[in-house]
């Protein structure tokens, strides 16, 4: 399985959302679309979930995430990224890109005014969720590869450098 069909599930699931911009709803969605599938291709799937994780494994998104959360622990920099699956491929990859492409998505703009976090944990679990669902176990075959070495972390707390790296950004959480 590749990366593509990995995102044709995402789609799926996005498409058969009432609410596309629910989060936890993409997350059922996604995960019923995969129940739907064999165990054998569900369990093919976590490494290109695995792959689409690691490629967001940088430290601006985690400083981006750090700021519109008000903090962000390990688990919860996954939970975010979990978030940004549900987002859909074309804007998941243009935040990877460019993490200060956040302050341009609707829905970050609404978290920023209605004081909500940007966290999926059950998008990040979903391809465990749905083999579980179909085999009554966890064991999935474990995907091959380390996450990114992420880099030098910068003070995510000083605004000057936030508002240096990530502009947009800053400005939308300054209004």
């Amino acid at each position: 399985m590749t990366v593509d069909r990995f995102w044709e599930v995402v789609d799926q699931g996005r498409a058969r959302a009432v609410d596309p911009s629910d989060a936890e709803e993409v997350a059922e969605r996604t995960r019923q679309a995969l129940i739907s599938l064999s165990a054998a291709e569900v369990a093919k799937l976590n490494q290109p979930l695995h792959d689409v994780m690691a490629a967001s494994y940088r430290v601006d998104l985690w400083g981006a995430a750090y700021q519109l959360n008000g903090g962000c622990s390990d688990d919860g920099f996954e939970y975010f990224r979990g978030w940004l699956l549900t987002q859909g491929r074309e804007i998941f990859e243009r935040v990877v890109a460019d993490p200060d492409a956040l302050a341009d998505l609707p829905a970050v703009r609404k978290a920023v005014e209605e004081e909500m976090d940007l966290e999926c944990e059950d998008m990040f679990g979903v391809v465990a969720d749905a083999y579980h669902a179909l085999t009554g176990t966890y064991d999935l075959p474990a995907a091959e590869g380390r996450y990114p070495e992420l880099g030098r972390f910068w003070d995510f707390d000083d605004d000057d450098e936030f508002r240096r790296r990530l502009p947009r950004l800053a400005g939308l959480l300054e209004e």
